[in-house]
């Protein structure tokens, strides 16, 4: 059941990145003035809107889980520092402290992400599985090398029986 939660969660919070990002690229002239606001080119914001979505889109099929988390985490909090700072303000507080809550959620995903129903999980499962067959045959081969080894006389003349 928790990898059920872990699973469904993970592909919430790369969902609320993908829109954040579909909404940025698709209609940039809001998020322009705020970055304008804060003194950002204004020329990041196409790029921005398409790392969000990327993001996002890794972070829900689970590609790269842990990595992409922590990205995402800290770019949460860049979020914050440079957009949402004015603690005394309700709207901008309640804001931050939002994206606090997200980014304690990025960072559980960072924790349980490698969980069944991420690409990640099946990736590293076929890992172990190649391994495993890579060590039975090695020890088959190293298994039939003692039984020639065993067979062969020490002096390699024939054995007369």
């Amino acid at each position: 059941m928790s990898a059920i939660t872990a699973t469904v969660g993970r592909i919430l919070i790369g969902l609320l990145f993908v829109i954040s990002g579909f909404n940025k690229v698709m209609y940039p002239a809001g998020f322009v003035t705020d970055l304008q606001a804060v003194n950002l080119p204004a020329a990041w914001a196409q790029g921005i809107g398409i790392f969000e979505m990327v993001a996002g889109l890794l972070l829900g099929l689970g590609l790269m889980t842990r990595l992409v988390s922590v990205v995402l985490a800290i770019w949460t909090l860049l979020t914050i520092f440079f957009f949402y700072n004015q603690f005394s303000d309700y709207d901008t507080g309640t804001t931050a402290l939002r994206l606090l809550a997200v980014t304690g959620g990025l960072l559980l995903t960072f924790a349980y992400g490698n969980v069944r129903g991420s690409l990640d999980h099946y990736r590293s499962r076929a890992r172990e599985q190649q391994a495993e067959l890579r060590a039975a045959r090695a020890e088959a081969d190293a298994e039939a090398t003692r039984r020639v080894a065993a067979e062969t006389p020490a002096d390699n003349r024939p054995v007369r029986p």
